[in-house]
């Protein structure tokens, strides 16, 4: 058994949720490798100021395999290994199918469904081949990948479907990769926020449709980053062998699925 810091690969960790994340785990005493694809000097300045020591910001355009790979060996080589992956990146563009011409139309399911769907998929099968070989840790197993995906991934998203279809297919995939690596003791996990208060948020709570966003949510809000990262830090240390293959709906009951 091993008793060395665990080490976490968050992606998008330079801004909201990711950077909630992040920041949850600094807490717990993991070391975090914050990955960005734009931001470099917020995630700099992110990993510079999180609890602990070790934590160090690298980039890579998840929609690239080759950068994905290339991420993979360089916070491995930087930080010793990786015991955590946390596909958190993911782009929302609007493409309602009535008026979004088809040039268009292309163009962002393209990007979406790379960054939303490839790049956890690609990221996923590295950590599980390179994770099989590490030690087994007491109540933790030898790794852990948690998916952030969306409760748009179940109710549709009218506005964006190359957005609820690449969360989907992200749920489908956790709970494939659960079935196929549950007898390694590596363990694959699923969070699905609502609305989540970010900047990107704001500015639509601040719009026309405010009112019906807020009229969702039975709490009167929506939801904390700090709500979706603690659930996402629970499945990544504290949540049992038994839960691998489970989606955690946090959406303050704005969505009920049976």
């Amino acid at each position: 058994m091993s008793n060395a810091p665990l080490v976490a690969l968050v992606t998008g960790a330079s801004r909201g949720i990711g950077q909630g994340i992040a920041q949850a785990l600094a807490v717990r005493g993991v070391r975090v490798a914050v990955h960005f694809h734009q931001q470099a000097a917020a995630a700099k300045r992110l990993a510079d100021r999180l609890p602990g020591t070790g934590h160090h910001a690298f980039g890579a355009d998840l929609t690239d395999g080759a950068a994905i790979e290339t991420l993979w060996k360089t916070v491995t080589a930087r930080l010793g290994g990786i015991d955590i992956v946390i596909n958190n990146a993911g782009v929302f563009i609007e493409h309602p199918p009535l008026t979004t011409d088809y040039a268009t139309w292309q163009r962002i399911w393209q990007e979406t469904i790379g960054t939303n769907l490839l790049g956890p998929a690609n990221l996923s099968v590295l950590a599980a081949q390179t994770m099989r070989m590490q030690p087994l840790r007491d109540g933790f197993g030898r790794g852990r990948i948690v998916n952030v995906t969306s409760r748009g991934a179940f109710r549709g998203e009218p506005d964006g479907p190359a957005y609820g279809a690449s969360k989907a297919a992200v749920n489908s995939l956790g709970q494939s990769l659960a079935k196929a690596l549950a007898a390694h003791a590596i363990y694959v996990y699923s969070v699905a926020p609502g609305w989540v208060e970010t900047d990107m948020a704001h500015s639509h709570l601040q719009g026309p449709e405010g009112a019906a966003i807020l009229g969702q949510h039975p709490l009167g809000r929506i939801n904390y980053v700090d709500e979706v990262a603690q659930s996402v830090v629970y499945c990544a240390l504290d949540a049992p062998a038994a839960m691998t293959g489970g989606i955690i709906d946090v959406n303050g009951a704005s969505y009920l699925r049976s």
